[in-house]
């Protein structure tokens, strides 16, 4: 597995990259994760995510513009376990979770608003692929995010982590680091 290039390094290098301003918490045993991006909108109803993560996943990122209720989870332990065994990358929620301690148990990465033990409606109501805003990003289904403990970002359309060179940055973040000292002949 290819390690994935921090969000603060992705910035610096790609200053196209937009960081979605929204106070994430984060569960699951992944806590960063990358891939394509698939979405709905949807509002304290599971039904419209329980069928997508019934799905194969291929390594993308379900985005779940939630309107940010914190009144019902709109994700819990059970839907986590399917979308690990589906094989989806992760889930960035605009909205609650349940299952809080069962989900950091589960190959799966999922950042959220935070918890609630009430479990969303299922009536099947909401949107699937298509553009969601929050947190002053647009999700485009395609696209691609990068999610760490440090946040979640979305890529420029057409371009992926192995797009953008890290590297210069890295290199030049450890000689910041290192001091003038570092720079100097003896």
């Amino acid at each position: 597995m290819i390690p994935i290039p921090k969000t603060t390094d992705l910035c610096d290098a790609c200053d196209e990259a937009q960081a979605c301003a929204v106070l994430f918490q984060s569960y699951g045993l992944r806590r960063s994760f990358t891939g394509p991006i698939r979405t709905l909108r949807i509002h304290e109803d599971i039904a419209l995510m329980r069928d997508t993560v019934s799905q194969p996943g291929w390594g993308q990122v379900l985005v779940i513009d939630g309107g940010g209720s914190v009144a019902r989870a709109l994700f819990g332990d059970v839907m986590a376990a399917l979308a690990s065994r589906n094989g989806w990358a992760g889930l960035v929620i605009h909205g609650v979770v349940r299952d809080a301690h069962e989900l950091d148990g589960i190959d799966i990465g999922v950042k959220a608003l935070g918890t609630v033990p009430k479990r969303g409606s299922r009536t099947g109501a909401g949107e699937r692929d298509v553009p969601v805003h929050f947190g002053g990003v647009t999700f485009i289904p395609g696209d691609h995010l990068v999610a760490d403990a440090d946040g979640v970002i979305v890529l420029p359309t057409g371009l992926t982590v192995a797009d953008i060179a890290v590297d210069d940055v890295v290199a030049a973040t450890a000689a910041y680091a290192a001091g003038p000292a570092a720079t100097r002949q003896p």
